[in-house]
């Protein structure tokens, strides 16, 4: 039995909230490695995408040496390692590449957003 696939139950008796409890099971645990899929892909600056855990490392690997060697590239990259090997949620890779793809984008804040409050505050006591 050693050769043979695991069946939980056969297919047909098997729910629809089985097989997604059967999927997330198989995924938490890192079934596909470097293979599995953020959960939404990550543009980039020229309108690529990376889809996998594999392209965002290979895209990692191909940047210049002084960019590659950046603070936030090598959290990002430490960030897919682990995910990829231990099976962790594929959000904490993308936010590690996003803030690494993010990281000399200033932000500004927008005053024109912000409600104003003309005139005096009123309290309870005073209406």
């Amino acid at each position: 039995m050693a050769g043979t696939p695991l069946n939980f139950a056969p297919k047909s008796k098997l729910s629809d909230y089985g097989k997604l409890f059967l999927k997330d099971l198989i995924g938490a645990r890192g079934g596909r490695g470097w293979k599995r899929a953020f959960d939404d892909p990550i543009p980039l600056p020229r309108g690529r995408q990376l889809v996998t855990l594999e392209d965002a490392g290979k895209y990692i690997t191909k940047l210049p040496k002084a960019e590659h060697e950046a603070a936030e590239w090598q959290a990002a990259m430490e960030a897919l390692i682990l995910v990829a090997t231990s099976g962790g949620p594929t959000m904490f890779a993308r936010i590690g590449v996003m803030r690494a793809l993010n990281r000399n984008v200033e932000r500004v804040f927008n005053p024109d957003r912000k409600e104003r409050h003309w005139g005096r505050r009123k309290l309870a006591r005073d209406r």
